[in-house]
């Protein structure tokens, strides 16, 4: 999933003008702050069909999918009918600055349109998941993914559409990905019939939304803490936001491998769940956490043997490189810090402990990274502005691990909270 904006990023890095890759990286964070504030559809879908699953309720696990998938469509098409709206409104608190807003309108203007596609995917991806079909998952990231560096190629480097190109190779390989989804679920075989009465049951529909209510916000301020990372970094200069902003690229594309463990504890955390056996989800847990932190050492590793190559890939300019490689260490605390916080992400959502994890996320936000953010911008200092993501990452671990430990170890009944 990451090579998606890795491969963007690296494309528009090669290019004469730093504009374009920063331009975008602006851009993007508007797609960040809507994609991931709705990736809700993903995360509430996993627990619930697990948990379904758990149960032996399969008609019920279809029903989330239809339920999520008719959520998404509503979105989508919001989302395109806002879209010169949520563009102005993006910009103008991300203050663009007029030689970056070109590229950065490009590359918008391509990528929005993918927008529905993006959101179903969203649903089917949780679905998978919530079945521990993971594999469906991969064919679909894979067919996204190849799509988007074979376009890439032929829109920025050979058609020279720049931030443009990188939005439409986006919004393209989305579609694609979309067709992959529909034709592995049709490939399961006969699934229960569309059924507009049961997937508006009342009930379900209301614990739907407060579920995704929980995970919204909790998204919200996630999505908001690295929204004014990327924005303040801006105020530093035009090559201090393109370092950060492939930095934390390659922090992302960490961030996913380390994913593959909270992905299989929302998954199974679920089932546990629905089988009532916490035994199972505290061994499920501490192998998950051990798991999360080898591959955090093995990426870090490797970055730090090698920096200036590494950002050699993504980036032809000789100062981005330098710097990037001064402060390539700050992925060190970020990524040790923020592997347990990953999983206990993908505990709380298998469990859809919605509410904890918006408690658990304002306070890492509001209390840790405000503070020190503010500190940051007022001293004009990039490091302060790291460790300030840094300090955030261990706060979410350590109130997730607090807000676990009722249901990990449990004094009466399983589930009891």
């Amino acid at each position: 999933m990451p090579l998606v904006g890795l491969v963007d990023a690296a494309m528009l890095g090669h290019l004469p003008e730093l504009r374009f890759l920063a331009g975008a990286a602006l851009a993007s964070v508007v797609f960040d702050y809507l994609f991931w504030s709705l990736n809700f559809l993903r995360m509430s879908t996993t627990g619930l069909t697990a948990q379904a699953r758990g149960r032996g309720d399969q008609l019920e696990a279809t029903q989330v999918l239809y339920r999520s998938l008719t959520l998404a469509a509503g979105l989508g098409l919001a989302v395109l009918l806002l879209h010169p709206l949520l563009r102005v409104l993006g910009f103008s608190l991300l203050q663009v600055t007029p030689d970056l807003a070109e590229p950065a309108a490009d590359y918008f203007r391509g990528r929005i349109w993918g927008a529905p596609a993006t959101l179903a995917n969203f649903a089917f991806l949780g679905w998978y998941l919530g079945r521990e079909e993971s594999g469906r998952a991969l064919a679909m990231t894979v067919t996204a993914n190849l799509a988007n560096i074979a376009l890439n190629y032929v829109l920025i480097m050979r058609l020279g559409w720049a931030a443009f190109g990188a939005g439409v190779a986006t919004a393209c390989s989305q579609y694609l990905m979309l067709t992959v989804a529909f034709l592995l679920f049709r490939a399961l075989g006969k699934s229960p019939p569309w059924n507009w009465r049961t997937i508006l049951d009342r009930q379900s529909i209301v614990s739907l939304f407060r579920l995704n209510g929980d995970i919204l916000v909790r998204t919200l301020f996630l999505t908001s803490a690295l929204a004014a990372f990327t924005a303040l970094s801006s105020r530093l200069g035009s090559t201090t936001l393109v370092v950060n902003t492939l930095l934390l690229r390659l922090m992302i594309f960490v961030a996913y491998f380390i994913d593959g463990s909270a992905f299989a504890v929302e998954s199974l955390a679920g089932v546990f769940h629905g089988r009532r056996d916490p035994r199972g989800l505290r061994k499920l847990l501490g192998l998950a956490l051990v798991s999360a932190e080898a591959v955090a050492m093995v990426f870090l590793a490797i970055f730090l043997a090698m920096p200036q190559r590494i950002l050699s890939w993504l980036t032809s300019h000789q100062e981005v490189i330098e710097q990037g490689s001064a402060l390539m260490p700050w992925l060190v605390p970020v990524l040790i810090l923020g592997a347990p916080a990953f999983v206990y992400d993908g505990l709380f959502l298998g469990l859809t402990a919605g509410r904890r994890l918006r408690n658990a996320m304002f306070l890492s936000t509001a209390g840790v990274f405000l503070p020190l953010v503010v500190i940051a911008v007022m001293r004009g200092s990039n490091h302060g502005l790291w460790f300030a993501l840094a300090a955030w990452m261990g706060a979410r671990a350590l109130t997730l691990a607090q807000g676990s430990r009722d249901l990990v170890h449990p004094k009466e009944s399983p589930y009891a909270s």
